[in-house]
């Protein structure tokens, strides 16, 4: 879904996700590259258009936010990393994870061992 955007609304978003709740001069700020506040503003009201992003009033403006919650965009965009690059299997998306178990620490790994185990019970396995 988010990796449909083209690139500069892209990185709005993950602005939006990263540091919450923002008005337009702080996306601006943000931004590695310098853009006026109309281009900005312009890029905002598309991503409102197509539904990514929402926008309430505040003493200082408006205040954009993403409308899907982070933990659905992450899934979302872990999917379509599985489909390309995994051929759709998640067992070869967490084998190449799994690969990088030098970079995890052992509370990482519980973690995953823990998360596997929810899985197999949740799909009535022991």
């Amino acid at each position: 879904m988010l990796s449909k955007l083209p690139p500069r609304e892209r990185q709005i978003v993950d602005i939006l996700y990263e540091r919450g709740s923002l008005a337009v001069s702080d996306i601006c700020e943000a931004l590695p590259d310098q853009l006026s506040g109309s281009a900005v503003r312009a890029m905002l009201k598309r991503l409102e258009d197509k539904g990514f992003v929402q926008r309430s009033d505040s003493e200082r403006g408006y205040l954009y936010s993403p409308v899907v919650s982070e933990t659905a965009a992450k899934k979302s965009a872990l999917s379509e990393i599985v489909r390309v690059f995994f051929n759709g299997s998640p067992a070869s998306a967490a084998s190449a994870l799994l690969g990088m178990s030098d970079k995890l620490d052992t509370d990482e790994l519980d973690e995953i061992e823990a998360m596997i185990a929810r899985a197999r019970k949740a799909k009535g396995g022991q």
